[in-house]
């Protein structure tokens, strides 16, 4: 196990993902140019895609988080892995190309996502929009940062002041609250990656996302989101069950309160 008793210690951590996840980014950027992708669909999903670089960049992720902790616990997107069974101690989360869709057909709009918890509580995030280069990092005890530059808090807007994100899918679905939420923003956006729409609340182009996500699409963005300040919570007003999906708003203090108040009328 880590000692995470420090927040000088936790910062090495944080350096030492950091290069990892910058490193394997820049791989998975030219592999994308100059490799054939092979492609399937989970469970005959085909919004659902998988691939080879999936698969391998989970397996590179986890050898390195094993060379720091041989006894490291996960929660990933591939199968493959042990999956912890609680939150009790640290528990690594890892979605090594979240976007896939974007991934395969657009070849942008996606990232990989790494995060490390400590008896249920968010300790690291990160995220690496992998098309840009850029890697959001850090939590509460480190500050969180777009590469070398530490970002503020956010400002606490509400709907009609700001732009917010969805998923996509629920909104043509007729899912409740996502037309209300949408029509009440000042706009609202689709993205197709939990991970990408996460870098646009943490740098104030939007304030609000709403979605059902799986643990690892939410883990990282969890961790940096209440680094700046946001909720995080169901829209019950629990907080998230780590080791389950949840339908998740990650906005303001002003957005969550407008959503109870919805909620209730």
């Amino acid at each position: 196990m880590l000692d995470l008793s420090t927040t000088e210690k936790i910062k090495a951590v944080d350096e030492q993902v950091s290069r990892w996840v910058l490193d394997l980014a820049r791989e998975t950027k030219t592999l994308r140019a100059h490799h054939h992708l092979a492609v399937s669909c989970k469970k005959g999903d085909k919004r659902n895609l998988v691939t080879d670089l999936d698969r391998e960049n989970q397996r590179v992720l986890i050898e390195k988080i094993q060379s720091l902790d041989a006894e490291a616990r996960f929660v990933c997107e591939e199968a493959g892995e042990a999956k912890a069974k609680s939150m009790a101690g640290q528990v690594w989360f890892v979605d090594p190309i979240d976007g896939t869709l974007n991934f395969v057909l657009e070849d942008r709009d996606y990232a990989i996502m790494v995060a490390l918890y400590e008896d249920g509580k968010p300790i690291l995030g990160f995220i690496c929009d992998v098309p840009e280069g850029r890697l959001f990092h850090g939590g509460k005890q480190t500050g969180v940062y777009l590469d070398d530059q530490k970002l503020a808090a956010v400002a606490d807007l509400g709907l009609e002041d700001t732009v917010v994100l969805v998923s996509g899918r629920r909104l043509v679905t007729g899912e409740k609250p996502y037309a209300a939420f949408a029509e009440r923003a000042r706009a609202f956006r689709v993205l197709g990656s939990a991970g990408i729409s996460f870098t646009r609340l943490l740098t104030g182009s939007a304030s609000a996302y709403l979605s059902k996500l799986s643990p690892w699409d939410l883990a990282a963005g969890r961790a940096l989101a209440e680094g700046l300040s946001y909720q995080v919570k169901n829209l019950d007003g629990s907080s998230p069950d780590m080791l389950l999906s949840n339908t998740v708003l990650i906005a303001t203090n002003e957005i969550h309160r407008e959503i109870s108040k919805m909620a209730k009328d």
